[in-house]
């Protein structure tokens, strides 16, 4: 498993993927499977009860997994047979494959700004879990500077985040895999959203990027299989997002938090360990997450310049300040993390609708694709650009204060 994880930072690192995986140990179907939920389940059960009261109960929440459910296997499918025909292993190599220059580039920006805000809801989350333990103290004691749970989280990104962050090469990484953890982890947060059907988008969208890498390390490529590792895995997420969502919902009602453990009382002690692993468990991702980030952004050296590599050093500092300060900035100043993941909800609906979309309708110029199939193509693509638009559109109206 530890050697499944590490294959698979390099997979999404690589965005320019030119073949097929060398040949080497191949993922089997329960590994599949496996390294598919690990993808999409994790800080979105978080939420999960909350989406439930804002959707207005269990059965319309659960109606709305389910007919997002199909589109969800659906864009798994498209992406799996998509990656056969391009060729190509990792998701943005594939749309700029099929789907040409410019809409790849696009897919590079999304991914990149989709790191970004990950980073950010990380240590909002962090945020969060310190002001509840420093709710905790006994009222007698009186408030002091060095208390403050906004100080806590700036001495963690200066003394923590920031030195395992800077490094060329991520050496905790090793660490994390232990732990059985994949970088396709890296995409598991979802924060706080307006509807259920915006959270269930985010809380998968993580697993569609993740999707052609596994489905490129498999033994077993045949498209028929890649459907039932996609069903499998997609009903298995389905049931524990479900049961999450009902028991919590259940449980607080109305008073239900964003976050599932800021419901519970400060002084309990379990959420307090609880709590404290959430944060450890953020804070070891993390550094990944601008890994990544800078990965995709360093593009001279994926193309070989060598003048331009020599640089490498000094705007990898550079940046990796810039990118812990700016998501410790919004992070702080911006507290309210349903404002924040609001305005970036849309753009998992490019990895789930719109790019899986898009890639179906230009696979006419070169494979035998049925009109049924074409035509689903498109109706994924306008569902993907709706999503969208109702997203952003709400998410800016949030910030102006005028919803």
């Amino acid at each position: 498993m530890e050697e499944l994880a590490r294959e698979s930072i390099s997979l999404l690192a690589s965005a320019s993927a030119k073949a097929p995986l060398a040949a080497g140990p191949r993922l089997g179907s329960v590994g599949a499977v496996f390294i598919m939920l690990k993808s999409a389940l994790g800080a979105g059960l978080l939420n999960f009860p909350w989406a439930f009261e804002r959707a207005g109960g269990v059965r319309s929440a659960v109606t709305v997994e389910l007919i997002s459910l199909v589109f969800l296997i659906s864009g798994l499918v498209i992406l799996g047979y998509s990656s056969s025909i391009s060729g190509r292993c990792t998701y943005q190599a594939v749309v700029k494959e099929l789907c040409g220059p410019a809409i790849g580039q696009l897919c590079e920006v999304c991914f990149i700004f989709n790191l970004f805000m990950i980073s950010v809801a990380f240590l909002v989350i962090v945020n969060d879990q310190l002001e509840k333990c420093e709710s905790s103290r006994p009222r007698a004691m009186p408030y002091h500077v060095y208390t403050d749970h906004r100080l806590a989280l700036l001495l963690l990104c200066v003394f923590l985040i920031l030195p395992l962050s800077a490094s060329k090469e991520i050496h905790i990484q090793k660490y994390i895999s232990c732990q059985m953890f994949s970088v396709e982890q890296l995409h598991l947060l979802t924060a706080q959203l307006q509807t259920v059907g915006r959270l269930i988008v985010l809380s998968v969208s993580q697993c569609h990027e993740a999707s052609i890498a596994i489905y490129s390390s498999m033994e077993n490529q045949r498209l028929s299989h890649w459907v039932l590792i996609s069903v499998v895995a997609m009903i298995i997420c389905l049931v524990i997002y479900s049961l999450t969502g009902v028991y919590g919902y259940l449980t607080f009602g109305q008073q239900v938090e964003a976050d599932i453990l800021m419901s519970y009382a400060s002084h309990d002690v379990l959420m307090l360990v609880a709590r404290l692993l959430f944060g450890v468990s953020i804070i070891t991702i993390y550094p990944i997450v601008v890994l990544l980030g800078r990965s995709a952004m360093f593009w001279w050296q994926r193309r070989g310049d060598v003048a331009k590599a020599q640089l490498e050093s000094r705007s990898r500092y550079t940046l990796t300040v810039a990118w812990v300060t700016a998501t410790l900035l919004i992070a702080v100043f911006v507290p309210d993390i349903s404002k924040v993941i609001g305005v970036i909800g849309g753009i998992s609906a490019f990895f789930i609708f719109i790019f899986p979309g898009l890639c179906l309708v230009f696979a006419m110029r070169s494979e035998p694709v049925s009109f049924f199939l074409t035509v689903w193509g498109v109706v994924t693509l306008i569902c993907g650009a709706f999503i969208f638009g109702q997203s952003t559109t709400v998410a800016v109206m949030q910030l102006l204060g005028k919803i």
